[in-house]
């Protein structure tokens, strides 16, 4: 239905303009929606503009042609509606964990006691309970990331988006954060883009994948991924999965390969 559509992006393009006058067209005509509950992935390699579209999305930068709608209103900058997660964490070393989710809070204007109690509620959300007092800068990456997504969530946006949140942890702490951040979704069907270069994170967590490609070519095309969680990665579902996603990313090279690799 129309109203669960919570982001509509029709034919945005943007063009970076360099001093000397050179015109680079990082996204040409992207086309998609995303509906209330979703968990889509957007996936390219590095330079194809899956960051510039989140942040356009995000209200940080503007489309150069196009228009991007978040709740039926078109975005004109950054708000509360639209929360981040940033691969950096984005932490204030000085504050511990609690009050690093109270920030945006504050911004919104509520009572000191609603914001301790919900910064208590999504930390706990995110498995730091027995955190909530620790300075950030004692905490491991994961947990900085966890603190993150809680600041994220308690501002209850209509959309949460992840710009690579978890690319600077090693595969095993990665692969952690997968599960969490599955936990908490399945918890509170929230709407989450998340944006990643890596083909299994893409189809371990996603409903669905875009998939993007550079040269001015912006969005490919789209898989929905029908598999039943939690997912193997190494089951002959999944990686027919991603021999479809690889063939889809690399469309535009003319070649078909069985070869695939992260």
């Amino acid at each position: 239905m129309q109203n669960d559509i919570v982001v509509d992006c029709r034919n945005v393009s943007r063009i970076f303009v360099s001093k000397e006058g050179e015109r680079n067209a990082v996204l040409r005509s992207v086309n998609f929606q995303v509906r209330r509950g979703e968990f889509v992935v957007v996936i390219g390699p590095s330079g194809c503009g899956k960051s510039t579209l989140l942040n356009m999305i995000a209200g940080f930068d503007r489309p150069s042609s196009g228009q991007i709608r978040v709740s039926g209103a078109e975005v004109h900058g950054p708000g509360p509606d639209k929360a981040m997660v940033f691969q950096d964490y984005a932490l204030l070393p000085w504050l511990n964990a609690r009050e690093n989710v109270e920030i945006g809070l504050k911004l919104k204007g509520l009572a000191k006691s609603e914001r301790h109690a919900l910064a208590l509620r999504f930390l706990e959300l995110v498995g730091l309970s027995h955190a909530v007092e620790r300075p950030s800068y004692k905490l491991s990456g994961g947990m900085q990331q966890r603190v993150s997504i809680a600041r994220a969530l308690a501002l209850n946006p209509v959309v949460l988006l992840m710009d690579e949140p978890f690319g600077a942890l090693d595969a095993f702490q990665r692969a952690i954060m997968h599960r969490e951040l599955l936990r908490i979704w399945q918890t509170t069907r929230a709407t989450i883009i998340f944006v990643t270069h890596s083909l299994e994170e893409a189809l371990v967590l996603g409903t669905r994948v875009l998939a993007m490609t550079p040269g001015n070519l912006g969005l490919q095309g789209e898989i929905h991924i029908e598999l039943s969680r939690p997912r193997d990665p190494l089951s002959p579902e999944f990686l027919d999965f991603k021999r479809r996603l690889f063939d889809l990313l690399t469309a535009h090279l003319g070649t078909r390969t069985d070869a695939f690799a992260e």
